[in-house]
């Protein structure tokens, strides 16, 4: 993690998720919240928009990094919103933003966030997602787990709940 106080914890996952994954989703969003961390997220639907749901009804912040050039285009559950204008490329900066990253269900994009936040050895905890071959020369490996609660417990370890 770094030195901040706060855990900044990224969630990624399918813009078109189904009900098993927004639900996933939505509660691995309010996990963290009550744990006193930040969610990052891509700020469009599926999956992003379930767990910055999740996360403000349990009083949380959500910081949303969108792909294109319009605030007004990020989930209303969103309590900060930055239109990056990166397309794609956003994945990137949502992969240096947080400290660690729980990627629910897959897809190309939950792919490549994933194997960025690796190759940057931050954790990363995969709940229904990406079965990932062990990595020639790489130290780093997505730990697979089967609640919101053993993700969020991944990625945040033994820090306090909330009051």
């Amino acid at each position: 993690m770094s030195s901040r106080a706060t855990p900044y914890i990224a969630v990624c996952g399918p813009g078109h998720a189904g009900a098993s994954e927004r639900d996933l989703a939505r509660r691995v969003g309010a996990l963290l919240a009550r744990r006193g961390a930040v969610v990052v997220c891509g700020g469009l639907g599926g999956v992003m928009a379930a767990c910055a749901e999740g996360a403000t009804s349990a009083g949380g912040t959500v910081l949303g990094l969108l792909p294109g050039d319009d605030r007004g285009a990020g989930d209303p559950h969103l309590t900060v919103v930055v239109a990056t204008g990166l397309g794609e490329l956003r994945n990137g900066l949502l992969v240096t933003t947080c400290d660690a990253l729980v990627a629910i269900g897959g897809g190309w994009g939950t792919l490549s966030e994933v194997a960025l936040a690796l190759r940057a050895g931050k954790p990363v905890a995969v709940l229904r997602g990406w079965e990932l071959p062990e990595a020639a020369g790489e130290t780093h490996r997505p730990l697979r787990v089967g609640t919101p609660e053993q993700a969020v417990e991944a990625v945040l370890g033994g820090a306090e709940p909330l009051p």
